[in-house]
């Protein structure tokens, strides 16, 4: 027993399912799991803190993160969220030797393989592939970086919505029939840390799109239909 729970089985193959080590074969990949140690972070707990060392990559076993800043006034805006097994975060500080340029929170009871510093730079020694597969997922965030800040600079708050329910249809969206279905949408609270603003305001611009017809909500299932906000037919 672990606590009051029943020790979890690690996962298995969990780090062929990370982009930047999924060049590695089996065995390799299988290798560097090994190395990695397994924590559970209960719901609210601090995984990483904003300006701290940073000395370890983390990968997403089960569970869901969020990667957050905090103002001066301790609003929280939410940077991104991660929930599928095999995201990860934490190779930033690794890579430059900089502080943390964020502090993550487990959203819910999370598990994560956590690599060490030591161990991720020895593996990049052997496996130069790797930091290519860095290089290519840091172009990413940046990029998707530069259309948050450009979205909250540009757009006002129905725009950002809109613009916040397009980018999750292309990320977790499943098509259907009738338009593209997100089954475990963020909280009313959680997107209006992402597009900075209340959760009143979000509250009431999600039900205007659905009484317009553009969404439907159900629970944590959110169906976008195709037209103004996803275009086509």
């Amino acid at each position: 027993m672990e606590g009051n729970r029943a020790v979890e089985a690690r996962p298995q193959g969990l780090f062929r399912l990370v982009s930047i080590f999924s060049d590695l074969d089996a065995a390799s990949a299988a290798a560097l799991e090994r190395l990695a140690s397994r924590r559970t972070f209960e719901e609210g707990a601090v995984i990483v803190s904003e300006a701290e060392t940073g000395e370890s990559l983390y990968v997403l076993a089960r569970g869901k993160v969020k990667v957050v800043l905090h103002g001066e006034s301790g609003r929280e805006v939410i940077l991104s969220i991660f929930k599928t097994p095999g995201d990860f975060f934490g190779e930033m500080s690794l890579l430059d030797d900089e502080p943390r340029s964020a502090s993550v929170i487990a959203a819910e009871t999370s598990t994560l393989l956590i690599l060490s510093r030591h161990d991720f730079q020895a593996h990049l020694q052997t496996h130069p592939r790797t930091a290519l597969g860095i290089l290519t997922e840091l172009s990413r965030r940046l990029r998707r970086a530069d259309a948050i800040i450009g979205d909250l600079a540009l757009l006002d708050v129905f725009g950002r919505l809109a613009a916040k329910l397009r980018e999750l249809a292309e990320v977790e969206g499943e098509e259907t029939e009738e338009g593209i279905l997100i089954r475990q949408r963020p909280t009313q609270a959680e997107i209006a840390s992402m597009i900075g603003t209340s959760r009143e305001t979000v509250s009431r611009a999600l039900s205007e799109l659905s009484r317009r017809g553009d969404i439907v909500m159900s629970g944590k299932r959110l169906l976008i239909r195709r037209g103004v906000l996803l275009g086509g037919k």
